[in-house]
């Protein structure tokens, strides 16, 4: 069986700040998308994702005891996995903040910027902010490809073009090149 190699330390620590950022949103949003559980600290989203990628490789490499398939969606829950780049779970998202009444960080590029600390804005500054916004708002456009098919193209390229750096306030610690120490 073919090996896989390892995502790169900063590929994972991009997955943790969208988990932070869509773990924002939810809160942020409130009702029914509020997360069940307290937001992860770097440490307990790594424990997580690692245990969850463990279920899916044995899933498929070899009968799994009874109850993993239920773990594996819990932990895919509460990593928010996928949330920002897996169309479907983009358009459910939306149609339930619809459902919710919406909120401004969804329509208003200023709002959304309100989801980053103050620390974190400072980092990114005015244009990394901007960047920053247009990312995810093209991420959220992937919910428009259940209306239009022909729209993926178009929203991958807008995703692709807008490159995140890392800047939440629990990477800040990193030094460059290696991988942040938790609190």
């Amino acid at each position: 069986m073919p090996t896989t190699s390892p995502a790169p330390v900063s590929e994972l620590l991009l997955e943790f700040q969208h988990y932070v950022m869509a773990y924002r949103l939810r809160r942020a949003l409130g009702g029914a998308l509020t997360p069940k559980n307290p937001q992860l600290t770097l440490g307990e989203y790594g424990l997580a994702r690692n245990e969850r990628q463990t279920l899916a490789r044995q899933m498929i490499s070899r009968g799994s005891p009874p109850g993993t398939m239920q773990r594996l969606d819990a932990l895919t829950d509460t990593l928010l996995f996928g949330f920002w780049h897996n169309p479907s779970q983009v358009a459910e998202f939306v149609r339930a903040a619809i459902r919710e009444g919406g909120h401004p960080a969804l329509e208003q590029p200023a709002a959304f910027a309100q989801l980053l600390s103050p620390g974190e804005r400072t980092r990114l500054g005015e244009a990394g902010v901007s960047r920053l916004v247009r990312h995810y708002y093209a991420c959220l456009a992937l919910a428009a490809i259940y209306t239009n098919p022909y729209s993926m193209d178009a929203a991958w390229a807008r995703i692709e073009a807008e490159a995140v750096p890392l800047f939440v306030d629990e990477l800040s610690t990193a030094q460059p090149g290696q991988a942040p120490v938790g609190p």
